[in-house]
């Protein structure tokens, strides 16, 4: 295998990566991906395609002038010349040539059929259209990588051709050439048995890469696998983002390379950014990120059955692969019906309660907790009503800065179209009743507006929170307008999150528990003392 002080990552988040389905990256866009990317400490960033796209050359410009890399080296993408075309007449190659970039990748044919059937030109023309634009590069002064694309496909179809152009390309001055499994369609055996034979071939330890894409749901296994056949560069996209089913995730081939193959791919201090850049290039897609996602998602470490928090709660690493905090990340209990008294304890401890000095509450926690998720709570995403409930139960009684009196609801379809919500809430709030009234575009708008503007002569710090998301679901098994409703409130205060839930038949109830519960979660933690009182 490999050693790691040779090895190359290669990222190509902002070419490849670009061509998912609903990304659309601006050039600031890229330029704040580029500056992640080399704060973790890839070695480079394959930045797009001047010439082809106008987006990619403003880039390039901008990048010359106002990107300054720390460790990773700015790669412009391209094609060997056209057939036929004189390498210093092409005017793609111009255009790598004024990008500045240090470094190019051109994409090339190795799979004799596309040669005909694609290029429509010979096979010799195509080795000749390697070999003179590699050259070209080098002799320019750029570290030159080749991408072979449908490398895999072409080599089981004419294994001594795909040979030929991979040696074209190395007698030419190529630093490394990548097999691309551009359909993405081989398994780790396939990448294995190709990798192994081209290295015989060649002789000696050529520097080959590879470039794998998901379609088999293979890419990463894909990557790893040829890593260990031998290849010294991989390429990757941040979170997997590519066209079809995507790219190799990157942060996965890196996790795995560094965490179970003991690889040294990163600068030090890189590996523990890996969560935190794989949000942060999400956010900046405008996508959310992938809770799911092996390493960086929000629930890689979370732990739903009783069975594995009991083990988790003797030694964390049981049930964890790695430690979480190497990669960035968090260990998370999740409270839910499957959830015993280990998994209470631990989340408890989380959210800094002590339940394992008091058994009788944690039977009582464990009991009404089990109880409410089978009439279709859900405590797994609502940490802030969780840890209201364990201080109910600690405490013996409910722990709020106010209480329901009543409240009322009016939905007024006027004649001229316009629908306009109003409620009334009466809250006590210490020995006094409160009563206020606001108007909203909805029942939960006018409902939040009216709690608000009953509680802010009293707590002037509610102002300060604002509702950030509202999600409605009618729970499995629940038909026709009499289903049971539960209702997800996210609530911010600027710098700290948290989420509250709310169940009943009636998707106002279920709203009301919700943001009442954000409320008070947020006076539990302020300390709140009444203004006025």
């Amino acid at each position: 295998m490999t050693s790691s002080a040779d090895f190359h990552v290669y990222d190509t988040t902002l070419r490849d990566g670009a061509q998912r389905e609903g990304i659309s990256y601006s050039v600031a866009d890229k330029l704040a991906v580029a500056r992640l990317l080399d704060d973790l400490g890839v070695d480079y960033i394959e930045g797009g395609w001047p010439g082809a796209l106008p987006s990619d050359t403003e880039f390039f410009a901008r990048a010359a002038d106002e990107l300054t890399l720390k460790h990773a080296v700015l790669v412009a993408f391209g094609a060997t010349r056209k057939a036929g075309v004189a390498v210093e007449d092409d005017p793609q190659v111009a255009a790598l040539l004024d990008s500045r970039a240090p470094a190019w990748c051109l994409v090339a044919k190795s799979d004799i059929r596309h040669v005909r059937r694609a290029l429509r030109t010979t096979p010799d023309e195509n080795l000749a259209m390697v070999a003179d634009t590699v050259a070209y590069g080098v002799s320019q002064g750029r570290k030159v990588f080749l991408d072979c694309e449908h490398f895999f496909d072409g080599f089981t179809a004419d294994p001594d051709y795909a040979t030929t152009v991979v040696r074209t390309a190395f007698e030419a001055g190529a630093d490394v050439v990548v097999l691309c499994d551009t359909n993405g369609g081989m398994l780790p055996s396939d990448i294995t048995e190709t990798v192994t034979a081209l290295r015989e071939r060649l002789g000696g330890q050529p520097r080959l890469g590879v470039h794998c894409q998901n379609d088999t749901g293979c890419a990463v296994a894909n990557t790893v696998t040829a890593v260990q056949a031998g290849v010294m560069h991989i390429q990757g996209t941040a979170n997997g983002y590519g066209e079809r089913p995507g790219n190799a995730d990157l942060f996965a081939c890196l996790g795995n390379l560094s965490c179970k193959l003991g690889m040294n791919v990163l600068p030090d201090g890189g590996l523990e950014k890996l969560t935190r850049t794989s949000h942060a290039i999400a956010e900046i897609a405008n996508l959310a990120p992938d809770d799911h996602q092996a390493y960086v998602g929000h629930a890689a470490f979370a732990h739903k059955a009783g069975l594995h928090a009991s083990a988790i709660k003797v030694d964390p690493q049981l049930y964890n692969h790695i430690d979480p905090a190497v990669v960035g990340n968090d260990m998370r209990i999740l409270v839910t019906e499957m959830a015993g008294r280990a998994s209470m304890e631990l989340k408890a401890a989380e959210l800094g309660l002590d339940l394992a000095g008091h058994p009788d509450t944690t039977t009582r926690v464990v009991k009404r907790v089990k109880d409410l998720e089978s009439r279709g709570w859900s405590f797994e995403a609502a940490d802030a009503s969780f840890e209201l409930l364990v201080r109910d139960e600690l405490a013996g009684g409910l722990t709020r800065h106010f209480t329901l009196d009543s409240y009322r609801v009016i939905v007024e379809h006027r004649a001229d179209g316009d629908v306009v919500s109003e409620a009334t809430v009466k809250v006590n709030v210490g020995r006094r009743r409160v009563i206020a009234t606001a108007e909203g575009n909805g029942p939960v708008n006018a409902l939040d507006s009216a709690l608000r503007q009953a509680l802010l002569q009293h707590y002037p710090q509610l102002a300060r929170v604002s509702l950030a998301d509202y999600k409605v679901r009618i729970l499995a098994g629940s038909t026709g307008t009499d289903a049971v409703t539960r209702v997800l409130v996210d609530t911010t205060e600027g710098n700290r999150d948290w989420t509250t839930v709310g169940v009943h038949q009636n998707v106002v109830e279920a709203s009301w528990h919700a943001l009442a519960e954000a409320l008070s979660y947020h006076l539990t933690h302020v300390g709140a003392a009444m203004a006025n009182s």
